[in-house]
């Protein structure tokens, strides 16, 4: 149990070091949102890459994943990483998992999915939450940068959704970022112009890459062993908390009383929706969560 605990903690905590990390890299250390991509992409793809080709199922020669959840993934990385050019942490890491979430649930409901009564009601705390998240306001954010982590979050469903029976999660996720790493680097020669980076971006691109992208996936993988997928589910909310206290004690952010109340209507409204057995439990097939097929990031 305690094995569990430790992992599960670093795991979550690896998701909100993404956040945090590509924050500091746009915002404290001027790197650019395409280069900040590539290095991502590009340091996940070798890590994953060699625990994938250490392990007995690889295939020498053959690479594992598809295209189509290559782009999935290359939206989700190259939207996340411009989004949070004026986003802050929590903020960012708050719709990141909210239109995760809303978008399996949707396809969920969608292939059939039945909620009970207290399901219907927390997806509808959950929309109206992000909603009210969003509105015009003076501490709303930005509308572009906030639509551009809605999108990410639902190509990272897409993402999701798409991994469903494809194999050893291993294989799968390190053939896609070896897949999606060249389209960033074409996005970073499209945009030469603007390239910018210092040291410490460089460096927080990599650990974003190395560590709390490919080496957090690893564990995450580890510990849903010994998770039920509801459970899984549920933990991964603590993550747009933890990204937010990491913005006001690492990065010298706010916390809003706006995003406090939209992140109460959010998270819980998804936990009532995950904890609340209905006539098809939330772990069937069409309400997947990406605790099914952990992330390779976030």
């Amino acid at each position: 149990m305690m094995n569990l605990i430790v992992l599960t903690s670093l795991a979550m905590l690896a998701f909100a070091g993404n956040s945090l990390l590509c924050r500091l890299a746009l915002q404290h250390a001027g790197m650019d949102a395409a280069t900040f991509t590539s290095v991502r992409l590009a340091s996940g793809a070798l890590v994953l890459w060699l625990i994938a080709w250490r392990q007995p199922a690889a295939r020498p020669g053959r690479l594992a994943g598809g295209w189509v959840s290559a782009l999935a993934l290359f939206a989700y990385a190259e939207a996340f990483s411009f989004a949070y050019i004026r986003l802050p942490a929590g903020t960012g890491a708050l719709l990141l998992f909210a239109a995760v979430q809303i978008s399996m649930i949707g396809w969920g409901l969608a292939r059939g999915e039945r909620f009970t009564r207290a399901q219907t009601a927390g997806f509808a705390l959950a929309v109206s939450g992000l909603v009210a998240l969003l509105a015009p306001g003076l501490a709303a954010p930005p509308l572009a940068s906030a639509l551009l982590m809605v999108a990410a979050g639902i190509a990272w469903a897409v993402y999701s959704l798409r991994a469903k029976g494809a194999g050893d999660p291993t294989q799968v996720t390190a053939g896609n970022f070896v897949r999606a790493a060249p389209l960033a680097l074409a996005v970073s020669a499209a945009m030469l112009p603007s390239m910018h980076w210092e040291a410490t971006g460089l460096a927080c691109a990599v650990a974003s890459g190395a560590l709390t992208s490919g080496l957090g996936y690893v564990i995450w993988y580890a510990a849903l062993r010994e998770l039920r997928v509801t459970r899984a589910a549920t933990v991964q909310l603590s993550v747009p908390v933890i990204a937010a206290f990491g913005g006001v004690a690492f990065l010298g952010e706010s916390a809003s009383l706006r995003l406090a109340v939209a992140s109460v209507a959010v998270l819980g409204g998804v936990a009532i929706v995950l904890r609340v057995r209905g006539r098809h439990p939330a772990s069937a097939a069409g309400l997947r969560s990406p605790a099914d097929n952990p992330p390779p990031s976030r």
